[in-house]
């Protein structure tokens, strides 16, 4: 049979060549495509971009996006762990200046928040501690959307510490809640506008005016909610300002929970060597976000041992 008449290929108009339609790219990737072999020169260089902004979370994520927009010349995106899926290991409330405390958010994961909360009155460290403690007890192993959700139910028949925790609860929102602020990272918009399928710049700020609205957020940790690769080609996409464009994502974990790293660019991508370079990159987000939560850990244990 003809490839047009298989739906593999499509004349745009009539002056036009012959153009793979989604379709005859979905069966290219799913049959006739193998990942190349990155050269150790390459998988060095990943790695070393990966941390050369810090060893922060948001600075790695900031970076790789950036590291993905320009190796592959398409728009790299990084979304952030979904911090509020982790389940809480402690929170620490500590004294950071006179009517100031600084509240500490430990995940099981290894990764940290933290948040200034504003008193109104002075506490002592004895007092900060007891209500530490009350906390730990009660909402250590749930998640921080649980937490956020019941903390008031959970802490009602406590007596004492009144002012105190009700502070803490009254932010529930600032200390619990997603930083979505932070949640993700674009880089590569330069790389886009010269590519032949973004000429149109209204095409172009409607993607990005999409990706900053952050509603292509969810769409991404769903396609990348297991470890693992994800391929999304034209109309598979479910946001319309994507439709045109080809998405290759992959997720990452820090300890148990997960986020995603991906590129987007027109379905004519080459699709072999984008999918080698972000199936190493997050493994790599994976190994280096696992190195800094041992770190972390470890620090932790020292501090509670001098204590």
């Amino acid at each position: 049979q003809d490839l047009e008449e298989l739906g593999l290929v499509e004349q745009p108009h009539t002056s036009a060549g012959r153009v793979p339609t989604d379709l005859g790219y979905r069966v290219y990737v799913d049959y006739l495509t193998k990942p190349d072999q990155l050269t150790e020169q390459e998988r060095k260089t990943i790695k070393q971009q990966i941390l050369r902004e810090g060893q922060g979370v948001n600075e790695i994520l900031g970076q790789t996006a950036r590291l993905l927009g320009d190796i592959t010349n398409q728009l790299g995106v990084t979304i952030a762990p979904k911090f509020e899926s982790g389940k809480l290991k402690s929170i620490r409330l500590i004294p950071v200046a006179e009517g100031r405390i600084m509240a500490v958010v430990i995940v099981e994961s290894g990764l940290a928040r933290t948040v200034i909360l504003e008193l109104e009155a002075s506490f002592k460290e004895s007092q900060l501690l007891e209500v530490e403690t009350l906390l730990n007890e009660r909402l250590a192993g749930l998640t921080l959307k649980e937490i956020r959700k019941t903390i008031s139910a959970r802490m009602a028949d406590i007596h004492g510490h009144g002012r105190l925790l009700k502070l803490v609860i009254d932010a529930k929102e600032r200390i619990w809640r997603e930083d979505t602020d932070a949640a993700m990272h674009v880089a590569g918009t330069d790389h886009l506008m010269e590519l032949p399928e973004f000429q149109d710049h209204e095409k172009l700020s409607n993607l990005m005016r999409v990706l900053e609205d952050g509603k292509v957020l969810s769409e991404f940790l769903a396609q990348a909610s297991d470890e693992g690769l994800v391929i999304t080609i034209g109309k598979e996409n479910k946001i319309r300002e994507i439709m045109n464009c080809s998405v290759v994502s992959s997720s990452y974990r820090a300890g148990n929970i997960t986020g995603a790293i991906g590129i987007i660019g027109p379905t004519r991508m080459p699709y072999s060597k984008l999918v080698s370079i972000v199936t190493y990159t997050a493994r790599s987000i994976t190994e280096v976000l696992s190195g800094l939560n041992s770190q972390k850990e470890a620090e932790h244990g020292e501090e509670k041992t001098e204590e």
